[in-house]
């Protein structure tokens, strides 16, 4: 397998001089005060609407929670990630005096072909990785939605999920990456800190230490590869593909988290539920591993058909 990262070279050497690390806070700082606050007008608007309307979803009492766990709170919820992309035009336009599509790669523009390797990929890889899931715990039932409804949300999803994994691509593999990888040469700071940043905000709460472990473990492998595909093509089309086919899988077809199940065709044992044990959650993290690993196999291979960074638009 060969890495080539004159691509990336091109994309790390691209920000102006206005890029330093004062600057890199002072922006960081901008899209995550934008963040929490299209995150608390979704959470708090949202509620109201849905206790006043009476929408359809949980009813438990904790009105917040029970909006979260509707159909209409998990909408709701991934259109707080436009906070993400406001902040982050805000802050390229007045504080680095660049236009936001300086972040999807060298030539500016997002690698369409690679986006779509990206999602091909994964779709494949996670199908694999369910299959062994389900040898782990082959405890599956039908999910609540019916398939009218579900075809009839598939597009809203599909756009909203796509919000939502680009806007985590294009702060983490792209402002912080790309400015950090700017001012300093070790992959130890410009991948690795947006890499476990990226990670810790996996942390569930209502899991347990091994399950959050294994989830973190695997998180993080996909995060590094994630990282290695902006270094392979010097463009944000490959990790955007692979992340929307990712949380697509769980969004739409399996999912395995409680709070996110409502659309889903089919719903697993909840991560966050009782009965894993540390074996378990072993087993869940060296399927994640491997999932990863033939993920970049697919895209990396000089012999795959799915290799990416093979056109003139990810180098630019």
């Amino acid at each position: 397998m060969t890495i080539e990262n004159a691509a990336f070279e091109g994309y790390r050497r691209s920000p102006n001089e206005r890029t330093n690390l004062p600057r890199l806070f002072f922006g960081t700082a901008i899209v995550i005060a934008f963040w929490m606050a299209m995150t608390a007008l979704v959470l708090f608007a949202g509620t109201y609407v849905y206790i006043v309307w009476r929408l359809p979803g949980p009813s438990t009492g904790r009105y917040m929670q029970d909006f979260l766990a509707s159909p209409t709170g998990i909408l709701s919820a991934l259109t707080s990630f436009a906070g993400i992309w406001t902040g982050l035009w805000v802050a390229m336009r007045f504080v680095h005096g660049e236009p936001l599509s300086a972040l999807f790669g060298a030539s500016r523009r997002i690698a369409g072909g690679d986006f779509l390797k990206g999602l091909v990929a994964v779709l494949i890889t996670s199908l694999f990785s369910e299959v062994l899931l389900y040898w782990l715990q082959p405890e599956i039932a039908r999910g609540p939605i019916a398939l009218s409804s579900w075809l009839l949300f598939l597009i809203p999803i599909v756009l909203l999920a796509f919000l939502q994994t680009s806007s985590e691509e294009i702060l983490f593999r792209g402002y912080l990456l790309r400015g950090l990888a700017y001012r300093f040469q070790s992959p130890l700071i410009w991948a690795l800190l947006p890499g476990l940043l990226f990670t810790s905000l996996h942390w569930n709460s209502d899991s347990t230490l091994a399950i959050n472990a294994c989830v973190l473990v695997s998180i993080g492998a996909f995060a590094l590869l994630l990282t290695l595909l902006v270094h392979v093509t010097g463009n944000l089309g490959a990790g955007l593909g692979a992340h929307l086919g990712n949380n697509l899988t769980g969004f739409l077809l399996i999912s395995h988290q409680e709070g996110y199940n409502g659309f889903a065709l089919l719903n697993a044992k909840p991560l966050e539920g009782p009965g894993w044990t540390n074996l378990d959650a072993v087993l869940i993290a060296a399927i994640g591993i491997v999932s990863t690993l033939l993920t970049m196999l697919l895209l990396l291979h000089r012999r795959s058909p799915l290799r990416v960074g093979t056109s003139g638009q990810s180098s630019g």
